[in-house]
């Protein structure tokens, strides 16, 4: 097979920002606005997601358009897994961020131990590929964690968890640069760092004002960035300007 993912470009990352806020804002969206609840909401999403990586793995190369659906709907059930552990189990915050990130691990272990590499630019089997999304789910359950714990747990705030995430990415984003950190480590740094930095902007957006927020509503949020992740995408899928080179390795 071909590569299975994108090339890491400037388009990855503004994208997979807009998905995270996406994947907090629309659960939001299904959960409390339509009255959907935790557990319907999570079925639905789980089937779409499920459907979509079937046609993700059936794919032989990269398709934008299915690639980056995958990645709003598994955003939207990583969200769920961490609510439905916190809202429906009452599992404390400061017991579900370390436990996804104990996960998060052994699924890279495994996946090294496997592989021997965790590189993206590797893509290209079933078996890597199951490695890759598995370790994509971990981390928006994580990151919904880490980001709920840091705004809502330890009284943060929105906008200074953004604010807080957004620098620690910057500050990987430097290391990277010019202090010589490996790019895989700091692609899967910056890769989780962005799911709590994602959904604080989108809490941001969409909360009301008395919470903190600037009241645009999970409807609004939603739509505003899945307009803009589509515009995105369909560029993508006309230009191929994120196609991965064969054989590139990090």
């Amino acid at each position: 097979m071909l590569s299975k993912v994108p090339e890491v470009t400037l388009y990855f990352w503004i994208i997979k920002i807009l998905c995270t806020t996406v994947g907090e804002t629309a659960a939001d969206l299904l959960n409390e606005n339509l009255g959907l609840g935790l557990t319907t909401t999570s079925l639905i999403m789980s089937v779409l997601l499920v459907v979509t990586l079937v046609l993700q793995f059936r794919a032989r190369a990269y398709v934008p358009g299915v690639y980056w659906l995958a990645v709003v709907l598994i955003s939207v059930v990583g969200t769920l897994v961490s609510d439905n552990l916190t809202d429906n189990l009452g599992v404390s915050l400061t017991v579900t961020t370390p436990v996804f990130a104990v996960l998060l691990a052994v699924a890279f272990a495994a996946w090294y131990a496997s592989e021997r590499t965790l590189s993206i630019h590797s893509i290209r089997t079933a078996r890597r590929e199951a490695f890759y999304w598995l370790a994509i789910l971990f981390t928006f359950a994580l990151g919904t964690s880490a980001g709920d714990l840091t705004a809502e747990r330890l009284n943060l705030g929105y906008w200074v968890s953004a604010l807080l995430f957004g620098a620690l990415i910057a500050a990987v984003t430097a290391a990277h640069y010019w202090f010589r950190l490996g790019a895989v480590l700091a692609f899967w740094i910056a890769y989780v760092l962005t799911r709590p930095f994602g959904a604080s902007i989108g809490d941001y957006l969409s909360q009301a004002k008395a919470d903190g927020g600037l009241g645009l509503g999970t409807v609004g949020t939603s739509l505003l960035f899945l307009v803009t992740i589509l515009a995105l995408v369909t560029y993508l899928t006309v230009t191929r300007r994120d196609v991965a080179v064969v054989g590139e390795e990090d």
